[in-house]
């Protein structure tokens, strides 16, 4: 047995000789070759039975065609025959001479493997009533285009695919990761946190498919005081098992010591109301599926304060129905009028919303301004003057 490195294909080819694997089975290896019945041009002997299997390197099919064929006819090839096969299944049959205008013979057919491997059968029974030359065939090892075999979603590429002479590799479309298995493609969405009293998060890319094997967690975390509530939207789809709960996709909802989830399917999760300030999302996929995923809108919801009731003159802003922790009101006075809290004038007084549902403060009052003017007499102005 020697090794050669094939300059094209860049792969080791073993190059091995022809070697018994049972009685009348051949085994050819190189990339290319030739086969023939025995005695060749001269008759085959009678009552004979070969085999040759042909094996090329992984990510290369065989082609094989017939420079010559001239076997005994006989209906549905009883007597003798060439049998071409392929994973348990017979690609050809054939017998009888290139001049005549029988079905079986192969003439200018070529036949191509599925795969990396091919076998051809050679038999015949024991007359041979006029002299038949039999057969000579060619092989060779051609490349595979996997990028553009659909019929193995296991060679597939989630993005990209680039085929090259005995194999193809995948690629990704910018800001996705290729996955360890070397066709999908992954995102990297951990580590985000979400500090907005309001917000909107979702799968990536959404709502067109998420990506595959990937373990995506997000933070929403606002002010002590605040309890979070998050909406889903009605359009939720995430991969789902119709007997075991949610073993490939799923969403999963941990707000302090409580857990909700995990959520899969088309059933929106709908209303989620937390009594924690702090909420991680996680969201976990397989590498398999084409689904949508989801998106759900968090608000920031705070103990209620009572709306306060502005006395005589002073002006309030904002002016809200309805008033929550960390929420303000300004009061000033309308003109003419001074605002007075605990003994003290001040040009404005800010309360704010607590924690517990109860004001900083109390509104204050306004006072009405002297707006008399004492004029000063000529004296004091001239005097005045005369110091400047």
């Amino acid at each position: 047995m020697t090794e050669l490195m094939d300059p094209i294909s860049s792969r080791l080819v073993l190059i091995l000789p022809l070697f018994s694997l049972g009685f009348g089975d051949q085994l050819l290896s190189e990339m290319f070759g030739s086969l023939q019945s025995p005695n060749f041009p001269d008759p085959y002997p009678r009552e004979t039975d070969l085999r040759w299997n042909i094996s090329v390197p992984d990510g290369f099919q065989i082609k094989l065609y017939f420079s010559h064929f001239d076997l005994e006819p006989s209906y549905l090839c009883e007597y003798d025959y060439v049998k071409v096969e392929a994973e348990g299944e017979v690609l050809a049959l054939f017998c009888g001479r290139e001049d005549s205008d029988t079905e079986s013979v192969p003439s200018q057919q070529i036949i191509t493997s599925p795969r990396n491997f091919l076998s051809l059968q050679f038999s015949s029974d024991f007359s041979n009533e006029e002299r038949f030359s039999g057969f000579m065939a060619h092989y060779s090892a051609v490349d595979v285009d996997e990028c553009s075999d659909q019929r193995d979603e296991d060679l597939l590429c989630d993005h990209f695919c680039h085929n090259y002479i005995g194999g193809y590799y995948c690629s990704c479309r910018y800001g996705y990761l290729l996955h360890s298995d070397n066709r999908t493609c992954r995102v990297e969405c951990s580590g985000g946190v979400f500090r907005e009293r309001s917000g909107v998060l979702s799968s990536v890319d959404f709502p067109s498919p998420y990506p595959k094997s990937s373990e995506c967690s997000y933070r929403i975390e606002v002010d002590e005081g605040f309890k979070l509530r998050l909406q889903f939207d009605s359009s939720f789809d995430v991969e789902d098992h119709p007997d075991v709960s949610c073993p490939y996709d799923y969403v999963k909802i941990q707000a302090g010591s409580s857990e909700f989830g995990p959520f899969c399917g088309n059933r929106s999760p709908g209303t989620i109301e937390t009594s924690s300030n702090v909420v991680n999302v996680q969201f976990n996929s397989d590498n398999s599926g084409e689904n949508t995923g989801w998106r759900l809108t968090y608000t920031a919801i705070g103990s209620q304060c009572p709306v306060p009731e502005a006395p005589p003159n002073v002006l309030m802003n904002p002016v809200q129905s309805e008033y929550s922790f960390k929420d303000h009101v300004l009061f000033t006075c309308e003109p003419g009028y001074r605002l007075l809290q605990d003994g003290e004038f001040l040009d404005h007084l800010q309360i704010n919303c607590l924690v517990d549902g109860s004001w900083s403060g109390r509104p204050p009052r306004c006072q009405k301004t002297d707006s008399r003017r004492k004029r000063r007499s000529l004296s004091t102005v001239l005097a005045n003057h005369s110091l400047d």
